[in-house]
């Protein structure tokens, strides 16, 4: 599969027991690819695009204790020799001091979950593919990568943290938003429309126009690449030089999601 275009491509690592699931956008927010693969797969699908912006939806690398560091800590007002949050990277304590709800980044590979292992090593292959990772207020030169966190993602384009992924009204609300941003999907409101009382009564519900969690959260991850090539000042970040960026896809990153 090889484009001619710039690409943008949302990839969400699992653990091994589910294949993993990527989206790939085109420059007009058409859905070229939406489909699972394994791993080396997907590194097969990015190594045929032109000029890909990857988004990857797990961390980049372990805790580097920088929230353990007096300076860092000062600049959050936190008492320098304390240890409060000094489990979390800087952007997950960006992210959760927003009440962007999120797991903890652990300082040794082995102690992390399988799924952000699984990510670990994307980074590191494409690396060695020569992507470099995304970095703010500097221009984008494909082939890159960038770190973000769907959960986080739908929250600032919401404006609100989201309904849990796995619900009905859940899958209903990220598929809305990201039609009102223009991705070319169908409407899930026409979705929400085709339930009867019928279909109620029986469990039977019309969802054919419904994306699942993880392709939906691919999609976000795609959409916020789109953003980082096309319109960079509608991106916003968080974190650490030494520990990296996670992006969002909003130019006004609040202090409270609700």
């Amino acid at each position: 599969m090889l484009f001619t275009q710039a690409m943008f491509v949302g990839i969400g690592p699992t653990a091994g027991k589910r294949p993993i699931q990527y989206a790939v956008l085109d420059s007009d927010l058409k859905v070229q690819v939406l489909d699972s693969t394994d791993f080396e797969g997907v590194l097969a699908i990015v190594a045929g695009l032109d000029s890909p912006l990857v988004a990857i939806g797990s961390p980049q690398g372990p805790n580097q204790g920088l929230m353990a560091k007096a300076e860092v800590r000062r600049r959050y007002n936190l008492r320098p020799d304390g240890r409060t949050w000094a489990k979390w990277r800087v952007s997950e304590y960006e992210l959760r001091r927003r009440n962007i709800r999120m797991y903890s980044t652990p300082d040794r590979r082995e102690d992390a979950p399988r799924w952000i292992q699984k990510g670990y090593d994307l980074y590191r292959r494409l690396t060695k593919m020569g992507f470099r990772h995304l970095q703010p207020n500097e221009p984008v030169r494909p082939p890159a990568m960038l770190e973000v966190l769907p959960h986080a993602c739908y929250s600032v384009l919401l404006e609100r943290r989201p309904f849990l992924k796995n619900t009905l009204e859940g899958r209903l609300q990220r598929q809305l938003v990201l039609y009102l941003e223009g991705i070319a999907l169908p409407n899930p409101i026409r979705t929400l429309e085709e339930i009867t009382r019928h279909h109620l009564l029986s469990g039977q519900l019309p969802l054919e126009g419904l994306y699942t969690p993880e392709e939906l959260d691919a999609l976000v991850s795609a959409y916020t690449a789109f953003l980082g090539m096309t319109t960079p000042e509608r991106l916003s970040h968080v974190g650490h030089r030494e520990e990296g960026w996670v992006f969002l896809p909003t130019s006004d990153l609040r202090d409270f999601y609700i």
